[in-house]
């Protein structure tokens, strides 16, 4: 006997590629991934073409074509790599902001908030100040080992007979705080320029990145994959109560500790590449629901809308004061300070 039909809610799509395989398509998120899709594209072009020197878009078509060329160099070695390295921890923050909101149920939420990025700084600043690290490639390595270790300090910590996202929350902040001392006593103690050489490092920068920072977001980003898949289908009893979560059959702590790893492995990793960069993985996600309209957070377009955003920054901090560069996180710092004054004020008045 043939079972009846799904019922499928206004705005959602049912695909079935494989009789044993039902997807369901939320059709204006799809719509806003594919004009994100073309946004992203569009900055990445803007960021290859503007500077100290203006490249048209068909130069800079056959640089990247060619490899040679009177542009070759600022297109191939300087710009398209700094802009792709730029979309890719992007895209890691903004899907990291997404998977630590969810856990916690908190907009306010970010991996920075659970200690990765002050993880990942003092790790770098141990390293240096005992020279436990020669070699300046060794550096991103470092810092996405004290970001993990550092997420993991917390969660261990926040630990009661089961995980409560405001404890979470809390805890990190204590941890966070306690490290951002380490760091503070090691600058105020060592050399200037070795000190200025961290003090770079801890504002975010996308300066000087090449191919070489680009290989560990993106890798980590494509092996990610298909856990990715599986979170954007256990987000979506998280958004109960976990009483009824639970109900339901989903193992409610297994499912939060699989989501904050992912989320604290993909901001680790854009943090070994670009620095502790602020603010991207806590607007983005919020944008981008914003955007399509979910219940939760679309792991997809968060992840685009952070790589506009950090593109789009870092095009903004090279080209505002020429030819002085802004550290493209002090530019998100900038920007997100009265982003996150502004939900406060709307979460408060909304209680």
């Amino acid at each position: 006997m043939r079972g009846r039909p799904a019922v499928v809610p206004a705005g959602l799509t049912l695909l079935r590629p494989h009789p044993r395989v039902s997807l369901v398509l939320h059709r204006r998120s799809a719509a806003v991934a594919l004009v994100l899709l073309a946004l992203l594209g569009a900055v990445l072009l803007a960021s290859a073409c503007v500077g100290q020197t203006y490249i048209p878009p068909a130069e800079v078509w056959r640089a990247l074509r060619t490899g040679s060329g009177p542009h070759d160099l600022v297109v191939n070695e300087l710009r398209v790599p700094r802009a792709a390295v730029g979309a890719l921890v992007g895209a890691a923050l903004g899907t990291s902001g997404a998977l630590v909101q969810s856990v916690t149920r908190n907009p306010l939420a970010s991996p920075d908030v659970i200690g990765v990025g002050h993880g990942a700084a003092a790790a770098t600043v141990l390293a240096l100040a005992t020279g436990a690290v020669s070699s300046p490639s060794a550096l991103p390595l470092v810092s996405v080992l004290g970001g993990l270790v550092a997420a993991a300090l917390v969660y261990v910590l926040a630990w009661r007979r089961g995980m409560q996202p405001s404890r979470f929350v809390l805890t990190g902040v204590g941890i966070g705080v306690a490290l951002s001392a380490v760091v503070q006593l090691y600058l105020t103690d060592s050399e200037l320029e070795a000190a200025e050489q961290v003090k770079l490092w801890l504002t975010g920068s996308l300066n000087g990145r090449g191919w070489e920072q680009a290989g560990p977001p993106a890798v980590v980003l494509v092996l990610s994959l298909p856990a990715l898949v599986w979170a954007s289908r256990a987000l979506r009893p998280l958004g109960l109560d976990p009483e009824t979560a639970a109900g339901l059959g989903v193992r409610v702590d297994r499912v939060r500790l699989g989501l904050t790893v992912l989320g604290v492995v993909l901001a680790a990793t854009a943090t070994g590449a670009a620095g502790p960069i602020g603010f991207v993985a806590l607007t983005a996600p919020q944008l981008a629901r914003r955007l399509t309209r979910t219940p939760q957070l679309p792991l997809l377009n968060a992840a685009l809308t952070g790589a506009i955003v950090l593109v789009a920054a870092d095009l903004a901090a090279r080209t505002l004061l020429p030819p002085l560069e802004i550290p493209v996180g002090a530019l998100t710092a900038l920007v997100g300070g009265p982003y996150l004054l502004w939900l406060l004020g709307r979460r408060t008045a909304t209680r």
